[in-house]
């Protein structure tokens, strides 16, 4: 199961588990559509993977499968902002 990580590595942006600017690889790592696609190009910078639009979970499974509180900041470097 998805851990549904609550931020863009990136910026910090808050991403809800029902949100659909959140992109992930297939290691979870997360980031908002603006990191993912306009400064980091599609590709992860943690491991080189793709960055694909990650799925949603709806909100009436959130308790039962509760999505991280666990903010996650990248350790590669994230391209500035423009």
């Amino acid at each position: 199961m998805l851990e549904m990580r609550p931020n863009c590595e990136c910026c910090d942006r808050d991403l809800a588990a029902d949100s659909d600017e959140a992109f992930a690889c297939s290691f979870e790592c997360t980031f908002c559509e603006g990191c993912a696609l306009e400064q980091l190009g599609g590709v992860c910078p943690n491991c080189g993977g793709e960055l694909v639009r990650r799925p949603t979970r709806r909100r009436e499974l959130w308790e039962r499968f509760p999505p991280s509180r666990e903010r996650v900041h990248t350790k590669a470097e994230c391209p500035p902002n423009p």
